[in-house]
């Protein structure tokens, strides 16, 4: 397994995704979170954690919360690893 390179705690603004159809935010969302992370990371491969899909999908499609703070780690290879970060 890769090592970590980088690791950046996040809070990405989620308001974007009002721009979209009613029915599609949650995904306009999700695309939002990898647009942010690719920029921010300087990498085109982005994986995210199933905490980040459910927690976007928790209110179901049509209201996807305002913001989300994710943890995301750049491994060697460049792929970026994001996941939910703890409250603090």
């Amino acid at each position: 397994m890769a090592e970590k390179m980088q690791e950046h705690v996040y809070v990405i603004p989620l308001r974007d995704a009002r721009r979209m159809p009613r029915w599609k935010r949650s995904n306009g969302a999700i695309k939002d979170i990898r647009k942010y992370l690719a920029k921010h990371m300087k990498s085109d491969d982005v994986k995210l954690d199933q905490g980040i899909n459910e927690m976007v999908w928790s209110r179901g499609s049509t209201k996807p919360p305002s913001k989300i703070r994710i943890r995301a780690m750049k491994m060697e290879d460049g792929q970026v690893q994001a996941e939910l970060a703890p409250e603090s």
